[in-house]
């Protein structure tokens, strides 16, 4: 701060300077440069932006309505496409009516505006939404095709966007059948958010051919795969969805990314922080548990260890609830940690054994 008053004054010293010197055109050249040198850093003056820069730089607020000029719209200045400043934060929703009124278009934009809305927040508070920019939102999801993507589906069925009737921009999605089939490249029931399963959209999405096995494949999106969201907020409804259309699920979910492996529900929910709290964590667990899933199960990626061996390790209080002493026998386990797994004998040493006579004879 100290510095910053510093240059502050050079600067207006600088400024006084050149008013007494005005006729000596060398000596106010120098001091006007030496006045640009120590204000380099300083941020432009809000009065000296444009239109869209003003409007859509935090330390500029508040945007004043009808303050924007169409060339500006055009030519903003900025590195990133303006729609897309102002969608993905909802500081900037009261500028998005006026910015496509004079012009904007999502296509000039790198991404789809509703894509990075959904990379910045997978709930965004659309209750906090005038009509104006609610609709200012509809109108990009109806717009931009590009909009139609797994994250933008997670965000459009999330609970916000159920309260304010966002949520029915799917509804008109699937209708115009922009969520058909083989029309996308992602699973929309693996997109939904888990509370959304349950709404005539998913209904319909099943009677349409969508399944969900099928939304266990690959997907272009940062946002968790649908199952993986309903275990992570436990919420046990949208659980029991899943595993009444896929009961292996409660053991083992593939891979949703190149170079994932396969991975055991239990083992996830015994991190403190994938479930939230610790009452989560224990809901789910047993939620789990009741529906058939093997503590006893090896890792995927670590097959020297089993759920209750990682819990055990962890010291995690979900242990009594796995390693129950039926459990344990009915799995014939020793209370002790798993040998590593035996590598196969090769060679020779293969060809002896082969020969030797079973035991017992």
């Amino acid at each position: 701060m100290r510095m910053r008053f510093l240059k502050q004054m050079a600067a207006t010293l600088a400024l006084g300077a050149i008013a007494l010197l005005g006729s000596g055109c060398t000596t106010a050249i120098v001091l006007v440069s030496l006045h640009s040198k120590l204000t380099e850093d300083e941020p432009i003056a809000c009065r000296n932006l444009n239109s869209v820069e003003r409007a859509l730089l935090a330390r500029c607020a508040p945007f004043q309505a009808g303050s924007l000029v169409t060339k500006d719209v055009h030519a903003s200045g900025f590195n990133v496409c303006p729609l897309t400043l102002a969608a993905r934060d909802p500081r900037f929703w009261p500028v998005l009516p006026e910015l496509l009124a004079k012009g904007a278009q999502p296509e000039r934009c790198e991404q789809a505006p509703l894509r990075a809305l959904a990379q910045a927040d997978a709930c965004p508070p659309f209750e906090r939404a005038s009509a104006t920019e609610l609709a200012a939102l509809r109108w990009l999801a109806r717009a931009d095709a590009r909009a139609v993507q797994h994250d933008v589906v997670r965000v459009l069925s999330c609970p916000s966007a159920r309260a304010t009737g966002l949520a029915t921009v799917l509804d008109e999605w699937r209708a115009d059948g922009w969520l058909s089939v083989g029309q996308v490249s992602f699973s929309p029931l693996g997109a939904l958010h888990p509370g959304h399963l349950g709404s005539p959209l998913a209904r319909a999405l099943e009677q349409q051919g969508h399944t969900a096995r099928a939304a266990l494949i690959a997907y272009d999106g940062r946002l968790p795969g649908g199952f993986d969201a309903a275990l992570r907020s436990a919420d046990l409804a949208a659980l029991d969805w899943w595993l009444q259309r896929a009961p292996e699920l409660v053991n083992r979910v593939p891979p949703n990314f190149s170079g994932q492996t396969a991975w055991v529900p239990l083992a996830k929910a015994l991190a403190p922080a994938y479930t939230g709290n610790a009452a989560q964590q224990r809901r789910v667990v047993e939620h789990l548990m009741a529906r058939g899933a093997d503590p006893w199960l090896r890792l995927p990626h670590e097959p020297q260890r089993t759920v209750v061996s990682l819990a055990r390790e962890m010291n995690s209080p979900m242990l009594p609830l796995l390693d129950r002493p039926l459990e344990r026998a009915l799995h014939r386990l020793p209370d002790r940690p798993l040998d590593p797994p035996r590598t196969p004998p090769t060679g020779s040493k293969a060809l002896a054994q082969a020969s030797l006579p079973p035991a017992g004879r």
